[in-house]
């Protein structure tokens, strides 16, 4: 990788549209993304999609703090968040683009260790960024730096993944241990030391879907628990699918550094935030089929079927459960508030 950029830091005139804007674009993005349709220079990059079908889309921008955390950074975060939105309506994910909003002063080395991170992200998802934007505030302006992702894909016919979907009867999993982005994020923010460090999960998971897919070809729907974590996202399936749910507390997969942070904290963590973790509600008679999968496919070996899908009662709303190892159930709501800011 070339750093040729002479200026150690990030300056106003690198958003300037001039020659300074040319040398920051040539030798920080194209050097380390360099996808065809990003070096033609054009105002968009033109990529072939199906003849006929569906396509997703999704985007999401990024602003967590601190941007260098343990298992990653904001680049990664960033390839990371977008695949995994197109990738949980079973979507291939085939383009991304990416805007960053650079603070004037923003140590160079750091914008090429974030850039080449995303590189490599997306390398490893299979996804191409085809297209992109430079901005540069004053001082202050920003936080150093924030990025806007968008991301593309095909997808297949006759999948129709929806949230609306799940119905009685039906089996929840989760990919892996819960919790480990927001304290990680936590732990380095505020310089909380632990037994052992405690790592983000940030993963591309676009082919641990299809992998489910395959082997569970009536899966309900996906969504990654990002922002308020699993409580949020049961939730909002109970309500869409007019159903109630019913998790069991022992059978959720938890890191012990991350349950005991939680428990020190004051955290539920299964309001806490993911970035590398599945949900899945399927049939139950895929579920195992599902579950092999998960833990056959990279970042899926702590995958775990955690709960179920149970009708509503007479009069009552949709909601969510959990059942302790005591044999007693306590309802599980969705995050008020904002537990913890500029997580992602």
């Amino acid at each position: 990788m070339s750093h040729s950029v002479t200026d150690s830091t990030v300056l106003l005139g690198h958003g300037s549209g001039g020659q300074m804007m040319k040398r920051i674009i040539d030798e920080v993005f194209l050097d380390a993304f360099g996808s065809p349709e990003l070096l033609e220079g054009n105002d968009a990059g033109v990529a072939t999609l199906p003849a006929s079908g569906r396509i997703a889309m999704s985007t999401d921008s990024f602003v967590v703090s601190p941007q260098f955390f343990p298992g990653g950074n904001i680049g990664r975060l960033a390839v990371c968040g977008t695949v995994n939105d197109v990738a949980t309506s079973g979507a291939n994910v085939r383009y991304l683009s990416c805007g960053f909003i650079l603070e004037e002063g923003y140590p160079m080395d750091k914008l090429h260790q974030i850039v080449q991170t995303m590189a490599e992200t997306a390398h490893e998802a299979g996804v191409s960024i085809i297209t992109g934007d430079t901005k540069v505030v004053e001082r202050g302006g920003a936080d150093g730096v924030y990025i806007n992702t968008a991301g593309v894909g095909e997808v297949p016919a006759g999948v129709a993944l929806s949230g609306a979907n799940c119905r009685p009867g039906d089996v929840i999993l989760v990919s892996g241990t819960l919790g480990d982005h927001g304290i990680a994020i936590m732990s380095q923010r505020e310089g909380l030391a632990f037994s052992s460090t405690i790592e983000s999960d940030a993963a591309p998971l676009n082919h641990l879907i299809a992998d489910v897919l395959s082997a569970a070809p009536d899966t309900r729907c996906f969504r990654d628990p990002t922002r308020g974590g699993l409580a949020s996202t049961l939730n909002e399936f109970a309500q869409a699918s007019g159903v109630a749910m019913e998790v069991d507390e022992d059978a959720v997969p938890v890191r012990p550094g991350v349950q005991a942070a939680c428990e020190m904290l004051g955290y539920d963590v299964l309001q806490v935030a993911n970035e590398g973790k599945m949900v899945a509600v399927v049939p139950a008679e895929q579920a195992d089929a599902a579950l092999s999968a998960m833990r056959a496919a990279r970042y899926g070996e702590n995958a775990a079927i955690i709960g179920r899908v149970l009708p509503l009662e007479s009069g009552a709303r949709p909601a969510v459960r959990v059942r302790t190892g005591w044999g007693s159930t306590r309802i599980l709501d969705m995050l008020v508030g904002e537990q913890l800011p500029r997580i992602c």
